[in-house]
């Protein structure tokens, strides 16, 4: 019988406009993830290794957007797709034989493209450039492996989830659940600023390992929306039934393009610093046609394409979040060994079988006009009334829409969500 190897994958995406954390620098010396100095001018090649997995880190986010979508097409999306990917490639530095192979091909990695080795330093060049201190975004993300007291890990194992994805290693007592549950949400509650909390209920008996994998994201926007012409709106769940929202407006230059062959529209909504959002609205009843399109040459092909254009923008003010089954979704995309008695994850510890029992993904997302502090010295301006011919489009976000929170310095999709309803309740 092989033991339980809990894989938990937290994320707290806080896409909030408010004052900035004084901790945060703090707990990143701790994470004592190295950075890469200011000069990137070696980040012009091409054969940098966080270059080389972004393409099958974005195939991987719209394949695991879809199964999401097929579980049930009518709720709130919201979830980190490099919070999975980055889990499950650390986890496979202790895979072999077919485990390994499934998990590769799950995560959408072509090993006739790449050497194994050049993923795992893929992602550390990610981890390393995300938690880079004078990036203007906050933005940290991290692994540890909670270790039962019992079971010894391979060195070798050890030694690369420490190098390639600066895990912490924590001992831990399971065979006091009570206690090792408390630590481990004690940590949880600590790296995602107390956002999540209590996450674990209960372990289960045979429980020797939890992975941790947690991103933290805050960002301001380039321009904020003015809380003064923030108003209650109707946003259209279906052609027959509305909520009332808190609906933000600008009306200001922004990045947009109209696919005329997907029928939608899409917006770029810069942060501050190198992190931008893409919102993407499809016209009514296309919403399933956009979704099917979803591929990292559609999007390739919108970011290509977008031009400043002077536009009327509402925009929901929402805060969501996603609690997902991922062994569920991963075993319908054809990774399903390393969670049955198959398992040969043989490269993680001495005389001792593993399997992956659980794992789990939390993500939430607040979306609002820049917070406490701008609310405090709100700015208004004024602009000269002018004939514009054609006029600015308006382009109203009252109803279900498309998000995607992309990092330009990795390519990455740190974020993705469908919003149906921005008044629902937090799962």
């Amino acid at each position: 019988m092989s033991s339980a190897l809990y894989l938990c994958l937290l994320l707290l995406g806080l896409q909030v406009q408010g004052q900035h954390g004084s901790n945060f620098n703090d707990e990143q010396q701790e994470q004592k993830i190295p950075h890469f100095p200011e000069d990137h001018s070696q980040a012009e090649g091409e054969n940098l290794a966080h270059v080389k997995i972004a393409p099958s880190n974005a195939d991987f986010a719209f394949r695991f957007y879809k199964q999401i979508r097929e579980e049930d097409s009518n709720r709130n999306i919201f979830f980190s797709p490099l919070s999975i990917s980055t889990a499950f490639a650390m986890l496979s530095l202790g895979a072999r034989s077919n485990t390994l192979r499934q998990l590769h091909k799950g995560l959408a990695f072509n090993l006739t493209n790449m050497e194994q080795r050049e993923i795992h330093e893929g992602f550390q060049h990610v981890l390393q450039l995300l938690n880079d201190p004078h990036r203007e975004v906050q933005l940290n993300m991290g692994n540890a492996l909670f270790i039962d007291d019992q079971l010894k890990l391979l060195q070798n194992f050890l030694n690369d989830v420490t190098n390639f994805y600066y895990s912490e290693a924590i001992s831990s007592n399971f065979q006091n659940p009570p206690e090792a549950m408390k630590e481990i949400n004690k940590y949880i509650e600590t790296k995602t600023h107390g956002k999540i909390v209590d996450l674990f209920k209960n372990l289960e008996p045979d429980t020797v390992m939890v992975l941790v994998n947690y991103i933290f994201f805050k960002g301001y926007w380039e321009k904020p929306f003015n809380n003064l012409v923030t108003r209650d709106d109707d946003f259209l769940l279906d052609a027959k039934n509305s909520v009332k929202v808190k609906m933000m407006h600008q009306n200001k230059a922004f990045n947009i393009y109209r696919d005329e062959q997907l029928s939608c529209w899409v917006v770029e909504i810069p942060y501050k610093g190198n992190v931008t959002s893409l919102f993407i609205l499809p016209d009514e009843g296309t919403m399933k046609q956009l979704e099917d399109a979803l591929l990292k040459e559609t999007v390739s092909k919108w970011i290509k394409s977008l031009e400043k254009r002077k536009i009327y923008l509402d925009l929901p003010k929402f805060s969501v979040s996603g609690s997902y089954d991922v062994k569920n979704l991963l075993e319908k995309m054809g990774v399903t060994e390393v969670f049955s008695d198959q398992a040969d994850l043989s490269g993680v510890a001495e005389k001792t079988l593993l399997k992956v029992s659980k794992a789990i993904h939390k993500a939430t997302v607040d979306v609002s006009e820049n917070g406490t502090e701008a609310a405090a010295v709100t700015v208004i301006e004024m602009v000269p009334m002018s004939a514009e011919f054609p006029p600015p489009p308006r382009i109203s976000f009252n109803k279900p829409f498309l998000m995607m929170v992309i990092d330009k310095t990795t390519d990455g999709v740190l974020f993705m969500g469908k919003i149906v309803n921005p008044a629902a309740k937090e799962d």
